[in-house]
């Protein structure tokens, strides 16, 4: 691959990973893997941002994503503004189109967006002449950068995924990142296993269609076997109508990732969480802790994928990030 392949160049704005090629994936995770190189030397701090400034506009709570951004661009020298629903002016009513024109007219260079509704950052992006938008987390419908740090880590950890299985168990209609994920596991050639309560998984992927890449197989003991990854999804009991679970025990019961089941899975098998993790939940408490896990590994390369993505929609020259890592 060359060393200064890009992203695609007229991207102006990450909203999902639905129209991202594989090639373009990987100049991205490679981008991302020299990152990783800035971010464990003593001085961490490199001037290919300077005078960008970025907008993080959070109007939905977050810990990882807004932290990891933040730093991201900071590292990169940009000029990086914090904005959250609380204390903005979104508390006295402004729409989320003026507040996006607002800033705009700041001359912001590119706005990172949570926001709690489906479709916002898109809404926002349709509107913006000049800034580029990065979707942070909408709703229940996309979270982009937490699918590709997702494929960071699993090819870190186990190299191709060609013709291996990734398990997604638990929440997946209320997850974004499981959204993502699909888009981004399917790109990369893995062939994808759901598990969890059937009413806690869309209808679409539970048709089992022969055709399809993706297979539901609602009894984990059944579909951990053979996998290659396991990732588990947050229980978002937040997001949940009533009703949709027997009760918490009757989950853990059934789909928990536990020692005993991941011994069904591949020796060279990892565990996977976005966070935050509910201990003891979704997975037991001494796996999360354990060497198969990479829950850690994931937060790390969630700085050095936005710093690499930053990098890239900022940036219009040829330099590569192997020059920039020097």
């Amino acid at each position: 691959m060359s060393s200064n392949q890009k992203i695609t160049p007229n991207r102006k704005h990450v909203l999902d990973l639905d129209d991202f090629s594989k090639s373009e994936i990987d100049n991205l995770l490679h981008s991302a893997t020299v990152m990783k190189e800035v971010l464990n030397r003593d001085i961490k701090k490199v001037p290919s941002l300077r005078g960008k400034v970025i907008l993080t506009l959070f109007l939905e709570a977050s810990t990882r994503t807004r932290v990891s951004f933040e730093e991201a661009g900071k590292l990169l020298s940009a000029d990086v503004i914090n904005i959250s629903g609380s204390g903005s002016s979104a508390e006295k009513g402004e729409s989320l189109l003026n507040t996006a024109l607002t800033l705009q007219a700041m001359r912001a260079d590119l706005i990172i967006i949570r926001h709690p509704l489906s479709g916002a950052p898109y809404f926002v992006a349709r509107h913006l002449d000049h800034t580029s938008v990065v979707n942070a987390g909408d709703g229940r419908h996309a979270h982009p950068t937490q699918g590709l740090l997702d494929l960071m880590t699993i090819y870190e950890k186990i190299g191709s995924l060609n013709d291996k299985k990734v398990l997604i168990v638990g929440d997946v209609l209320h997850s974004r990142v499981a959204r993502s994920n699909i888009h981004g596991l399917q790109a990369a050639g893995a062939e994808i296993i759901i598990s969890g309560p059937p009413t806690l998984v869309p209808l679409w992927l539970q048709s089992n269609d022969k055709d399809s890449p993706i297979t539901y197989q609602p009894n984990l003991d059944v579909a951990i076997q053979g996998t290659d990854v396991v990732m588990a999804l947050r229980l978002q009991t937040e997001r949940q109508a009533s009703g949709m679970l027997p009760s918490i025990r009757e989950y853990t019961r059934r789909w928990q990732v536990t020692e005993n089941r991941m011994v069904s899975a591949n020796n060279s098998a990892i565990i996977m969480h976005p966070g935050p993790l509910n201990e003891g939940i979704e997975i037991s408490s001494s796996l999360a802790h354990s060497e198969v896990a990479a829950i850690n590994e994931q937060v790390t390369n969630g700085v050095a994928l936005r710093m690499a993505l930053l990098y890239q929609l900022l940036t219009f020259n040829s330099e590569s990030t192997e020059e920039l890592a020097i």
